[in-house]
């Protein structure tokens, strides 16, 4: 049993340092905050429940298999906003520059599902380069099923996007379509 625990402790060790500890130094050193770092600013103490911790990205081609982090680039989740529950996901650039793969578009996808059977808001905390493109077209479905939910929970629940860093293709594409967008002066880019 202890094999066990010290083992998902160290999954969730893994997931808690994203691209790693160099990957979060040059993070900082831009004046910017990790995707983690970002959750507790925004959200009330304690009051973050995360989903999916451990999703690994299931890209085969391009020698990915050798690069596998827990989490894959995004950070999922629920929490409080002044005691008001919100949903929200927040990517990580030190993960493959914050791009998109096919697993981490079905955890964002999962939480605005849950977001739209409760009727509270979506966050989204957006720092990516876009597609991920050593998985090709499953990465640019993943991005047309966020797409579909945007549209789904337009007028249904309020969506709102910051922009917290360069943002090229989808990571612009899918913010367009929310009903806020909030970018970080001097950091933070959207483009085609």
């Amino acid at each position: 049993m202890s094999a066990n625990i010290a083992e998902m402790e160290k999954r969730r060790e893994a997931a808690r340092m994203g691209g790693g500890q160099r990957r979060v130094d040059a993070q900082h050193a831009k004046g910017k905050l990790t995707a983690r770092e970002r959750l507790e600013v925004l959200l009330d103490e304690g009051s973050f429940e995360e989903v999916d911790m451990y999703v690994e990205h299931n890209c085969v081609d391009f020698g990915m298999p050798d690069t596998v982090i827990p989490g894959d680039g995004v950070v999922t989740g629920s929490g409080t906003i002044n005691g008001r529950l919100v949903f929200v996901f927040s990517q990580d650039f030190t993960v493959f520059g914050g791009a998109v793969s096919e697993r981490h578009a079905m955890k964002i996808c999962k939480i605005m599902d849950m977001a739209m059977k409760v009727g509270a808001p979506v966050i989204g905390l957006n720092d990516s380069g876009g597609a991920r493109i050593q998985e090709g077209v499953a990465s640019l479905g993943g991005y047309a099923e966020i797409f579909q939910r945007n549209v789904l929970a337009s007028g249904v629940v309020p969506q709102l996007s910051l922009i917290m860093g360069p943002c090229a293709g989808g990571a612009v594409y899918s913010p367009a379509m929310t009903d806020f967008i909030f970018m970080v002066k001097d950091s933070s880019y959207m483009f085609v």
